[in-house]
């Protein structure tokens, strides 16, 4: 299986003007966004173990033994995130679902045209897209068997099961994935926060709030997770900049990051909402084996999804910028 049913011009004209989808590699973007901060900001192995109140400010405890007195406190520890658990957030939820990614970097252009192309199987939903001229990203989504569960941590018989399961997918896609080494493959399970949490967690509490998937863990049908987390942070650092810009001793600086928190939380909670459940429904649909959602996936919603893509990627969260 493995048949071709839509393919998504990644570049268009939406509500806020012209613009492009693009596939972006996270090491390089972790990389582009670390690289902008004075050397020695970032303490690398510095896992959170516990965290303690210590009247105003936050005390973190890291794996190694040392501690971190802070006035503020930012989760953005993942999807196991500690700081989430902290402010009652419950372990994510399990979709049922894995995915495996693969990238590769080619010596010479891929010729591939800015489209995401995007395949179906029974069970499963597969697609390949170009990062840039010469790299090309791909996934594949499935429910698996428990006897392929028991092979997730095997990245070259993982790449033969998607080879296999792919197997009517055009020869010059497939030959991204033929093409792809063991080391640039990953599966990991698919997880996301249940809609009761989103819609009642505490997204913030005091001087302490979560971002990106510690707090909106999601699947990656509409493939806005990044996205998500780069407008939480943006959102934040506005709000937090306002803050910090005031004077004034420790408490009223303290009600003051509270208040520029609360306010960030009321803003992004119904955006993540939006495309956490879009995003949930939207897999349960393109993988659904019954003969009518499969009738759907096939014949309707490729359509749909090319829009939906479009529309949910179309947002403006603002500028970073307090001046303007």
């Amino acid at each position: 299986m493995g048949q071709q049913t839509s393919s998504l011009c990644l570049i268009g004209t939406g509500k806020h003007g012209d613009g492009e989808v693009r596939c972006v590699r996270r090491q390089l973007m972790i990389e582009a966004l670390a690289n902008e901060l004075p050397s020695g900001t970032i303490r690398f192995s510095s896992k959170v173990v516990a965290i303690q109140e210590s009247g105003l400010f936050k005390i973190l405890h890291l794996a190694d033994g040392t501690t971190i007195k802070t006035k503020v406190l930012i989760g953005c520890d993942g999807i196991n995130s500690v700081v989430a658990k902290w402010l009652g957030f419950k372990e994510a939820s399990f979709t049922g679902r894995y995915v495996i990614r693969g990238d590769i970097k080619l010596m010479n252009n891929h010729g591939l045209q800015p489209n995401f192309m995007h395949f179906f199987g029974k069970g499963f939903r597969s697609g390949v897209l170009p990062c840039d001229d010469t790299t090309v990203y791909w996934f594949f989504t499935w429910t698996p068997t428990t006897e392929e569960k028991e092979l997730v941590n095997n990245p070259g018989k993982m790449k033969r099961l998607v080879l296999e399961k792919c197997e009517k997918m055009p020869s010059h896609m497939r030959c991204f994935i033929e093409k792809t080494e063991a080391e640039d493959i990953l599966t990991s399970p698919l997880r996301y926060r249940n809609l009761w949490e989103l819609v009642s967690g505490n997204i913030s509490k005091g001087n302490v709030c979560v971002v990106g998937d510690a707090y909106h863990p999601m699947a990656p049908d509409l493939g806005q997770g990044g996205c998500c987390s780069l407008e939480d942070g943006i959102v934040l650092g506005r709000y937090l900049a306002q803050a910090f810009c005031k004077k004034g001793e420790t408490e009223e600086q303290y009600k003051e990051i509270e208040a520029c928190l609360r306010k960030y939380a009321k803003e992004r909670r119904w955006r993540n909402i939006d495309i956490s459940v879009t995003s949930y429904v939207l897999g349960l649909l393109l993988q659904g084996d019954l003969k009518f959602l499969a009738h759907m996936r096939d014949k309707v919603l490729p359509h749909f999804l090319a829009q939906l893509l479009v529309k949910k990627s179309d947002f403006d969260c603002g500028k970073l910028n307090t001046s303007d």
